[in-house]
């Protein structure tokens, strides 16, 4: 052991935010941390250049707001721990996946190359949803032709991946598709700039860009996808591969100014933020399924069987830890619905009421949840107001509350959207079951942990023992992790896990009274995802009437 205390850096890219924390390596204690909000936050409505109105279901980012995280919250955090600069030894990051930089040969955004007035150029947010129908053909013409990699992903593929987006760009702005030399994921881009080489993470390539066994889908496939496409994974997204918590470089003198850090760190392979977690928790076990629990939530586990899974977001030898299968799912709305909700539903007596109470309006309307019986406010609902990410794979879903009267009151509905994501869960916690892949354990990482009654009816509508990540920096600690074996601190992840990863086991149990009582609520909650999910196009046909009107109104 070294005679000083080492430190490590972990960087967590999130949806509106970046987060940095320093890290203790001998004991994972978190010293410092800091905070920068994105400036341009998520682009839905007007690109910032020159005002120009978005469809529906873009998201877009701009990559400066990137950069200013390690400028101003690594820094920050830094300060805020007190430690000497000079004993960090190591910087890893997380991001969002799937979300894609179009980028030129040296690793320059478009949107920085004189695109900025064209949507294409900018980064494309893992919750950009434009391309469902790309996404639609790529599943069609796969289970056609009978390609061996489309079961590895549920036997379908998301509109959020790599392909369906890349798919988009070719057929919508052919010049820009061109111009791009590199599909780059953001979590790859950030390290490029970090380090000033570009190393492609097994994570994403594996998840979100459907290499699997070391092929992507053949040029003969993409071109049968659409004339001249075929060339897509050649020429703008193969690269060779860095494994996780592999370094992938060293900290530039260009870097290690924007951070404060000492130039020639190691950098570690880039992550997605759901699945750096799971060692964070201390979850490199089989059965043990992490949901990190956000505006959307991610589920990922190892598994020591590869399985075919309906619907899961794909299955990556490694692509958690070394010697495992990772598998991940997850629901694209989440804390999302209930900040909807609160924006837009809720009367001003309640707003007053919380005030006066000295609570937020979430914490409001969940005390008056709790007081509740199961079942009492009559309503189930599905949690689809930013689609289906498994096991429907269907972004042109849409979320839906059935039983309502003119007694129900907005804690109801509340209570109901909070039980529909856990509806959620269950579905693919049962679909993993039923494929041959066991969840014994369900562990939680995200801010939507604090919310006690929410965490309770997940408990109780799983049947699992449901434990908590102890530590609020979930992806940001999983990072730091990464950062310490790429620096040599430690031989490999589960071992690092060990001694620096953190949670605390078994907080909630499963009520039996109340799980019954929750059985027959998902019964029904189960003839609607069915009904609406897989024998009805209504949602779809309601989603190209608001598109006919929108255009109409030149939006």
């Amino acid at each position: 052991m070294p005679d000083r205390d080492q430190y490590v850096v972990g960087a967590d890219y999130g949806t509106l935010s970046g987060r940095a924390v320093v890290v203790r390596v001998s004991d994972g204690a978190e010293l410092g941390t800091a905070v920068h909000e994105y400036p341009h936050a998520v682009i839905e409505d007007r690109l910032p250049d020159d005002g120009r109105r978005l469809p529906p279901d873009w998201a877009l980012q701009v990559p400066e707001d990137y950069r200013e995280v390690l400028r101003t919250a690594v820094p920050a955090a830094v300060a805020a721990s007190g430690v000497d600069p000079a004993d960090v030894i190591g910087i890893a990051t997380d991001f969002t996946a799937c979300t894609m930089v179009p980028c030129l040969a040296d690793g320059t955004p478009l949107s920085e190359a004189g695109y900025a007035d064209r949507p294409h150029a900018y980064v494309k947010l893992w919750k950009h949803h434009a391309a469902q129908g790309q996404a639609d053909r790529v599943t069609r013409l796969a289970k056609e032709r009978g390609e061996s990699w489309l079961p590895r992903y549920g036997g379908l593929i998301s509109s959020e991946w790599e392909l369906a987006k890349g798919l988009q760009l070719f057929e919508e702005d052919r010049e820009l598709y061109d111009r791009t030399d590199r599909w780059v994921e953001a979590a790859d881009w950030i390290v490029w700039q970090l380090c000033g080489d570009y190393v492609r993470n097994a994570c994403t390539a594996g998840y979100k860009g459907v290499l699997q066994d070391g092929e992507y889908p053949s040029a003969d496939y993409l071109e049968a996808l659409a004339p001249g496409f075929g060339p897509f994974f050649a020429d703008k997204v193969e690269h060779p591969i860095g494994q996780l918590g592999a370094r992938a470089g060293t900290l530039t003198a260009e870097a290690a100014a924007w951070t404060g850090l000492p130039e020639g760190i190691a950098v570690a392979v880039g992550n997605v933020d759901a699945h750096v977690t799971a060692p964070a928790a201390r979850a490199v076990d089989a059965g043990q399924m992490v949901a990190i629990m956000g505006t959307s939530t991610c589920h990922v586990m190892s598994a020591d069987v590869l399985r075919e899974v309906p619907g899961m977001c794909g299955v990556v030898d490694g692509g958690i830890v070394a010697g495992s299968w990772g598998y991940e799912a997850g629901q694209s709305g989440v804390g999302d619905i209930f900040g909807w909700f609160t924006s837009s539903s809720v009367p001003p007596a309640y707003a007053e009421a919380a005030a006066a109470a000295g609570e937020s309006l979430h914490e409001h309307l969940t005390r008056l949840a709790s007081a509740q019986e199961v079942g009492q406010h009559g309503l189930v609902a599905l949690d689809w107001h930013s689609g289906n990410r498994s096991v429907l794979v269907d972004h042109e879903l849409s979320g839906l509350v059935v039983g309502q009267t003119l007694a129900t009151r907005p804690e109801d509905v509340y209570r109901a959207l909070l039980e529909a994501t856990a509806f959620g869960t269950r579905v693919i916690v049962e679909t993993f079951r039923d494929s041959g892949v066991p969840v014994e354990e369900f562990i939680v990482a995200g801010g939507l942990a604090k919310n006690p009654l929410l965490m309770q009816v997940y408990a109780d509508v799983t049947r699992l023992p449901l434990s908590i990540i102890d530590s609020e920096q979930g992806p940001a600690l999983g990072s730091a992790i990464h950062a310490a074996v790429a620096a040599g601190a430690y031989p490999d992840v589960p071992t690092a896990a060990k001694a620096m990863g953190k949670v605390r086991h078994a907080v909630y149990r499963p009520d039996e009274a109340r799980a019954q009582a929750y059985d027959a609520l998902f019964g029904i909650y189960l003839e609607l995802h069915d009904h609406f999910g897989r024998d009805t196009t209504t949602m779809r046909r309601l989603k190209a009437i608001r598109r006919g009107a929108l255009a109409g109104t030149g939006e």
